[in-house]
């Protein structure tokens, strides 16, 4: 049985940005992150407080576990791309990937600051 995020996981992923494994882009209010998990590798709770979207490269398995106690196993192919138009710093969620299964996970993500300056 899988446990759900501790309270220690929680608090420290509503203080973590970190939302991949490599920022590889920050400009006019848009980051994009790569994210690369080995089999059995978790990126640890994060918090997504602004819009976002992510696309997985590669097939595979993952679980995540939720802020709000829940846990969702997602099989992952090439090419799928989920789109959060709505969050911000009074709509956000905490959560950690653990990649279940055998192959390597790769996801490119590109979150966006819903009030850029300038």
């Amino acid at each position: 049985m899988t446990m759900p995020l501790s309270a220690a996981e929680i608090a420290a992923g509503m203080a973590n940005g970190r939302i991949g494994t490599a920022l590889v882009l920050e400009d006019r209010g848009m980051r994009v992150w790569h994210l690369r998990l080995a089999p059995g590798e978790t990126l640890a709770a994060h918090r997504h407080d602004r819009p976002y979207f992510w696309t997985a490269l590669t097939a595979g398995q993952g679980r995540s576990r939720y802020g709000d106690g829940s846990v969702a196993d997602v099989t992952y192919q090439a090419g799928d791309t989920r789109y959060f138009p709505d969050l911000g710093p009074h709509k956000a969620f905490v959560h950690d990937l653990t990649n279940t299964g055998t192959a390597e996970l790769v996801f490119v993500t590109a979150e966006f600051d819903p009030h850029p300056q300038g």
